[in-house]
Formats: C-alpha cells, sequence, structure tokens
C-alpha cells in the first residue's frame, strides 16, 4: 500500500514537471518565433513546417510502440480536437504574434483558466459561485484593457489591435482544445493521440498554409532562423504536446491550466531581457488584473468543520 501510494506521488510529482516544462518552453516560444516572422517565414508558412514536421516525429515514433485502435465513436471527438487545437488556436497564435507582441501574447495565455472555467459551466454544467463569476469578470476585463491599449503599430508590430483579437480567439480555442481532448488522454497513449491529431490538423490547415511555405527562401535562410524554426518544432510543439497531454493524463484540466500563472511571467521576463518587448504600467496592471481573475477562478473554497 505505502510502495502504491509512493508510485501515485511520482506520478503526480512527473506530471506537475511535465506542466511546468511546457510552460516554460511556451513562455520562451513567444520571443523565439516572433523573430522569425515575417522576414524569413510568414505565420501561415511557419504553420506547415509545425504540423508537417511533428506529424511526421509522431507518427515515426509511433512505430515503436504498440499499435491502438481508436474507437469509432471518438473520430468525432479527435476531428474537433484538432481543429481546435491544432487549426484554429495555432493559425491565429501565429498571425497574432506577427502582427502584435511578445508581451502581449504572454499576458493573454493567462486568460486560459478563465476561460476553461467559463467553457466548463457552458458545456459541462460545472457550477460558478460569486467568486468565480468575479474572477471571470476581471479576467475578460484585463484583457479588453490590453486589445483596445496600445494599439500603435511598429515595424515588428504591424497591427497590434488584430494581433490582440487573434490572440483571444488563440486563447478560446486552446481552452476549448483542454476540455475536449482531456477524455480521449484517458483511454489512448499519448503518441497515439498525437499522431492522429496532428495529420487531421496538416490536412485542414494545407489549404491556408501551404502558400507561405511555398516562398520559404531555404538556402539563404540563416542560422540564426532555422535553431528558432526548430526550436518551434522540436520544443514548442513535439515536446510541450507530449509534455501537456502526459501531464493532463494525470492530473485535473484545471490544475494544467493554471500553470498559465507562470507563462506570462516567462514570456514577458524574456521579452523584455532580450529587447523584443517593453511592459509599461497599463500592460502590467492589465496583467494583474487578469491574474487576481484567475486567482480566484482556481481557488479552491475553504470547508469549514463544525
Amino acid at each position: 500500500m505505502q510502495l502504491q501510494k509512493n508510485g501515485l506521488m511520482n506520478t503526480r510529482s512527473w506530471a506537475l514537471l511535465a506542466a511546468g516544462g511546457a510552460t516554460i518552453i511556451y513562455g520562451l516560444n513567444h520571443t523565439v518565433a516572433k523573430a522569425v516572422m515575417p522576414e524569413y517565414v510568414g505565420a501561415f508558412g511557419f504553420i506547415f513546417i509545425r504540423t508537417a514536421g511533428v506529424t511526421f516525429l509522431f507518427w515515426l515514433l509511433s512505430l515503436l510502440l504498440p499499435k491502438e485502435e481508436i474507437s469509432r465513436g471518438d473520430y468525432l471527438r479527435l476531428f474537433l480536437a484538432s481543429l481546435m487545437g491544432m487549426c484554429i488556436n495555432m493559425l491565429s497564435f501565429f498571425k497574432g504574434l506577427e502582427l502584435s507582441t511578445p508581451v502581449n501574447s504572454g499576458i493573454f495565455a493567462t486568460t486560459n483558466p478563465i476561460i476553461i472555467l467559463l467553457l466548463s459551466y457552458l458545456f459541462l454544467g460545472e457550477k460558478i459561485g460569486m467568486r468565480k463569476f468575479l474572477g471571470i469578470t476581471m479576467g475578460f476585463v484585463g484583457a479588453l484593457i490590453l486589445i483596445l491599449y496600445a494599439t500603435e503599430n511598429t515595424t515588428n508590430a504591424p497591427n497590434v489591435l488584430m494581433g490582440n483579437i487573434l490572440f483571444m480567439v488563440n486563447s478560446i480555442f486552446f481552452s476549448g482544445f483542454i476540455i475536449v481532448v482531456k477524455p480521449l488522454t484517458e483511454k489512448y497513449n499519448i503518441v497515439t493521440i498525437m499522431k492522429w491529431l496532428f495529420l487531421i490538423g496538416f490536412i485542414l490547415t494545407l489549404p491556408v498554409t501551404v502558400g507561405e511555405y511555398s516562398q520559404v527562401d531555404w538556402q539563404s535562410m540563416p542560422f540564426e532562423a532555422l535553431w528558432r524554426i526548430a526550436f518551434v518544432v522540436l520544443g514548442t510543439t513535439f515536446s510541450t504536446y507530449l509534455l501537456n497531454l502526459y501531464a493532463l493524463k494525470n492530473l485535473q484540466a484545471s490544475t494544467v491550466g493554471a500553470f498559465a500563472y507562470a507563462q506570462p511571467v516567462i514570456a514577458i521576463g524574456y521579452a523584455v531581457y532580450t529587447g523584443n518587448g517593453v511592459l509599461d504600467s497599463i500592460k502590467a496592471i492589465a496583467c494583474l488584473v487578469i491574474l487576481v481573475g484567475v486567482y480566484l477562478v482556481s481557488k479552491k473554497p475553504i470547508n469549514y468543520k463544525i
């Protein structure tokens, strides 16, 4: 019994480390990917590289594992998860990053736990009390401040307003993906899920992405751009989806979502440190309002015993 308990504790610890590792990589990705777009590759061309590369890697990895069949009743959920997580989520984030700034994208990432709760309420019947309702309200007020404020365009951020709107779209569909894919993680191996999600995603995004991909000049691309593209494919996509789904398999969806607390700190800190972003007082206030909202949403009620 003690060994079993320790085993469960170890599994949970590894799952928390997996979620934390994915969060760090995601935080760095905001600046790493931004530096490549659109000079060397456009946002949609980047998604072609990302989905094609990771589809190949997961199918290759699946050859080393026992074959696993997907139940007929799960194909629709698999399709919806891919549409949300590998299509709309990725396209909106990378286009938003091309148009806006890494600092803004990092702040919007904090809205994920709030949106997950709201979608759980709308589609899963999860109850929302006054505290959680206040948290949701604060989260969206903070997001609205960020969307409407600091819309001044620059050379590296040609359409900040549209980019911020796309970040919000990204947060909504990523949160939907977490909820839709959760039951699949309880039935199938992570690699089985990912190889099908990315294959479907590659096919669905192909009409949108192939045009920009065909314009990539690989021969004249410097190493500075190549390592960043490799980081996005191997780190931000292949590794983080494995880590996140492993975490989801062993933790509650809300626990995984709560790691969004750390992502803006990493994303904003790295962007400012590398000179790719500026955190002014209004953005800091918007981020603080959202984080307080996330805290209210994630905080468990205290049960008083009499």
